[in-house]
This record gives C-alpha cells, sequence and structure tokens, in this order.
C-alpha cells in the first residue's frame, strides 16, 4: 500500500468517527438533558527521507482528537412535578454515581426515595451542599418545591440546597450510563445558581443537522472510495506499461 492509500485511509478513519457521533446524537435526541457531541481532528504530518523531491517529503494524516460537547441550552419540557428541575446557564447536578463516587447530569427529573432522600429518576441520589445527599421528612414528602437558588422547601422550611458544578467541558467524559465524570469542578454559590422548576431541560440535538452532517459524511466517503479506486487504475496501468517495456 502506497502513501497516497494510507492518507485516504486515515481521512476514512475521520469519516467513519464522524457517523458514529452523528448517529449516536441523533439516537439521543430525545434524551433529557443530553449534549450533542462533535468530533475533533487534527492534522498529522510525517516527515519522509525517501522521496525524490524535497516538496513530497510531508505526508499529512487525518488524527481522531476525540470530541467536544456543544453546551448550548436545550428546551423547556414542562413536566408539573415540583421536583424536576431545568439548569438555567452551564453546570451540571451533582448524584451519587453506581459504585461509589459522584457523578454529575442535566436530566432534572427527581423523585423522593422511600428511605426520605431526594434522587434521580434512575435512582442516584441528588447531592447537595457538602456533597450530602437531602432528606425529606416523610410528612413533607408530598409537599416540596424548589427555589431558583436550589433549596428543597419543605411545609416547615429549607430542607437543603441542590448544588450545580460547572466544569470546562474538556474535563467530562460519559460514562455511558447518561451520566458524566467531572474534574476540576466549581461548586455554584446560591447567587449562582439558577433553577427552573416544573420540568426539565430537553436534548440539545437538531434532527435536521445531523441528518444533513451524515448526508455530507456519506459524500466525502463516496468521493474517497472514487479516488482509491483511481489512483488503483493508476498503478495497474503503469505495472500494465512497464511490462510492456520489459
Amino acid at each position: 500500500m502506497d502513501i497516497s492509500s494510507y492518507v485516504l485511509l486515515s481521512q476514512e478513519q475521520a469519516l467513519r468517527r464522524r457517523l458514529d457521533v452523528a448517529a449516536n446524537n441523533l439516537a439521543n435526541m430525545n434524551t433529557v438533558g443530553f449534549k450533542r457531541e462533535k468530533p475533533v481532528f487534527r492534522e498529522y504530518v510525517e516527515q519522509g527521507e525517501t522521496t525524490v523531491t524535497p516538496d513530497a517529503r510531508k505526508t499529512s494524516y487525518v488524527l481522531d482528537y476525540g470530541a467536544v460537547h456543544d453546551a448550548s441550552a436545550g428546551g423547556f419540557q414542562l413536566t408539573d412535578n415540583p421536583l424536576d428541575v431545568m439548569i438555567e446557564g452551564p453546570g451540571y447536578l451533582s448524584v451519587e454515581a453506581p459504585g461509589g463516587g459522584t457523578a454529575y447530569t442535566r436530566a432534572g427529573y427527581i423523585k423522593v426515595l422511600q428511605s426520605g432522600e431526594l434522587a434521580t429518576a434512575g435512582g442516584q441520589k441528588v447531592l447537595g451542599e457538602g456533597g450530602k445527599p437531602i432528606s425529606v421528612p416523610p410528612e413533607s414528602a408530598g409537599r416540596l418545591s424548589i427555589s431558583p437558588d436550589g433549596s428543597v422547601i419543605g411545609p416547615d422550611g429549607p430542607l437543603g440546597r441542590i448544588t450545580v458544578t460547572v466544569f470546562n467541558e474538556a474535563n467530562l467524559d460519559p460514562r455511558g450510563d447518561g451520566m458524566m465524570n467531572g474534574r476540576e469542578g466549581r461548586e455554584l454559590s446560591a447567587a449562582e445558581t439558577s433553577l427552573k422548576s416544573g420540568g426539565v431541560e430537553g436534548s440539545n440535538v437538531n434532527a435536521i443537522v445531523e441528518t444533513t452532517d451524515m448526508v455530507e459524511i456519506l459524500r466525502a466517503y463516496q468521493t474517497s472510495m472514487n479516488l482509491n479506486e483511481s489512483m488503483s487504475d493508476l498503478r495497474k496501468k503503469a505495472i500494465d506499461r512497464l511490462g510492456r517495456v520489459g
């Protein structure tokens, strides 16, 4: 395989990565709190020493550099549950991760467990200030409200405050269960927090954008395949002519 084939192969691998990301975005367009991903690629230049002309010694390849999240907000979806919340602005809710530790999510479905703690729809306990679960007395479970600063209000007053943690998006990694692992986050104060109760944040995936992107990926792949076939034909013709000269 010559250098041109390796270059085309690197491009086709990048296109495959783009297709996987676009397909995952489309699959999660109805997932509450989902943030679409955008793949990031970079150029890798290899310096060769055996080419005839100096200008041909640099070979440019495409390398997958990872993916970043589109942090733009999704639309507000009314649920009429006073405990459901949408974060207005950046940040994530802190929850107890399955198996221990802390995970982060923007899916604001919140309920009260039988044990009395606030939890997400998946049963992960929502963490408040100090990284501790928020406990609700049994007699207050059906009479709760959440204020814009995250305070959980019962009939007898505040019971705790749901905290919001902000990150550099590059420090967030998907866990595969709808939540994120985060590094170097900062917990927002009550004055910095803004929650909207009574609904949740929808996905920020735009189906038209993702479908258009998939069409562009398909066309780019077809172009790459056509170039590969053209170069293969040129090699065959060259070999055939060299055989006749010999």
